[in-house]
């Protein structure tokens, strides 16, 4: 009985490590941003401010277009989510009385999240900015063919979000920066046959693997018919450099004091 017991054990423990949810930091961010009311204002994801009379610009600033007039760093927007205000603008009298005009006012959020969570919400809000993005040529281009092929409608913004695919193995689309993609992906080849037939050949003569793949109501399109040539080694350059030390915005595990957290449209890690 007790062998029995300590078999079952094991099982449960590899079926949960397989099919658990593994988010990066973007991708809780933007779970937590939806959870804690930050779209209200920013609109869906950050990408549309909502307009605020009173204030001479005209809308709150979106997190793709106009962030950057309001943050130059990191550590800027950590300021903003923690205090409602980065340390130069509250020494300034000028945005104070700007402030005080406005109908719509920055919460301070350093009460309400743990210094987790508000690492993740600078996460998703630096990758919807684009920030950082690479410096390399090749990788450069990746990334924004990625845009013109369509393929961050499904993967988010720079590949970096989970976004909801119901009925597939754990529930969302993975992000290219994630620990699911060594699973998913091996190597520049098999990421070709990806990109270019919507499922790679060791996928394909595996009948678990495809019956899973079916189950989701999102699936990988071919591209092969609208590739230009090179398409395919931008893509992966850029996969590389987001995978690497220098795309940064993180495929790391829930840090400890989020990790009792809830569903994926709860706060924290999904």
């Amino acid at each position: 009985m007790l062998a029995v017991a300590a078999i079952a054990v094991a099982l449960g423990v590899a079926f949960y490590n397989q099919t658990r949810p593994r988010l990066t930091a973007p991708e809780r961010g933007r779970r937590l941003a939806e959870a804690t009311g930050c779209y209200g204002c920013h609109g869906p994801e950050g990408t549309h401010g909502t307009p605020n009379a009173g204030r001479s610009e005209p809308t709150v600033p979106d997190w793709q277009g106009s962030l950057m007039m309001y943050a130059d760093t990191e550590e800027d927007v950590r300021e903003w989510i923690r205090d409602g205000v980065n340390k130069a603008r509250r020494e300034s009298e000028s945005w104070k009385a700007a402030r005080q005009s406005g109908t719509l006012r920055m919460p301070a959020f350093g009460k309400r999240l743990s210094a987790s969570q508000i690492e993740d919400l600078v996460a998703f809000v630096m990758a919807s900015a684009g920030r950082p993005e690479p410096t390399d040529s090749m990788a450069l281009a990746g990334r924004d063919r990625a845009d013109v092929l369509g393929c961050t409608g499904c993967h988010g913004v720079g590949g970096r979000l989970a976004r909801p695919n119901p009925g597939s193995f754990k529930g969302y689309v993975p992000p290219w920066d994630g620990a699911d993609w060594p699973e998913l992906v091996n190597g520049k080849d098999e990421f070709r046959e990806w990109v270019e037939h919507g499922v790679s050949n060791r996928f394909r003569q595996n009948s678990i693997a495809m019956y899973l793949l079916r189950r989701g109501a999102l699936h990988m399109p071919a591209f092969e018919k609208h590739l230009a040539p090179g398409d395919v080694d931008a893509l992966w350059a850029y996969v590389e450099w987001l995978r690497s030390p220098h795309g940064s915005a993180a495929a790391a595990p829930a840090p400890p004091d989020s990790a009792a957290s809830t569903d994926s449209s709860g706060v924290g890690r999904g």
